[in-house]
């Protein structure tokens, strides 16, 4: 019965097909999204640039649209982690730490800081010397694979 190998049993790949065409609706939805955040991103910038004064952007303004703008690159991110995973099979860790150190970074871009506690600033500062570190310890390990074995039993396993 266990013959067939765990990849051939029939309820795992209809159940791994069902996730294959799950995450690729997940892509088409999430270039949706990228473009209502690009269409998003021009109708901020242009209600700003109208606002009175006219043609002038204040530093809130610039902070507002940076931000939008981030919003945008972070579903951007979150779509490579998607596409990756439909050609590889495999969630690359490195990408999506990198994810999470953009949208960290977007936080602190838009981060108001008259309505910001010590709380709020420490919590943040963490997270970004978390997700920093997390980053820096995946960029310093060498890369392997996990190589499974053949399905074909080998001599040794007559031994066990």
């Amino acid at each position: 019965m266990h013959d067939q190998g765990p990849d051939k049993e029939p309820l795992i790949i209809f159940l791994q097909k069902i996730i294959y065409f799950s995450v690729r609706i997940l892509a088409i939805l999430m270039v949706l999204v990228i473009l209502m955040g690009v269409i998003d991103v021009g109708w901020t910038l242009y209600q700003r640039v109208l606002d009175p004064p006219s043609y002038i952007l204040t530093i809130p303004d610039i902070l507002g649209v940076f931000g939008a703008f981030m919003a945008v690159l972070i579903a951007i991110e979150i779509f490579i982690n998607i596409t990756i995973y439909l050609r590889e099979d495999v969630i690359h860790v490195k990408i999506v730490i990198a994810t999470a150190l953009m949208a960290v970074a977007r936080k602190v871009i838009i981060l108001d800081m008259d309505k910001a506690g010590p709380l709020d600033l420490f919590g943040l500062a963490a997270l970004v010397f978390a997700a920093s570190g997390a980053y820096w310890l995946v960029h310093k390990t060498p890369a392997f694979r996990l190589q499974l074995p053949d399905e074909k039993p080998s001599s040794n396993s007559d031994k066990d």
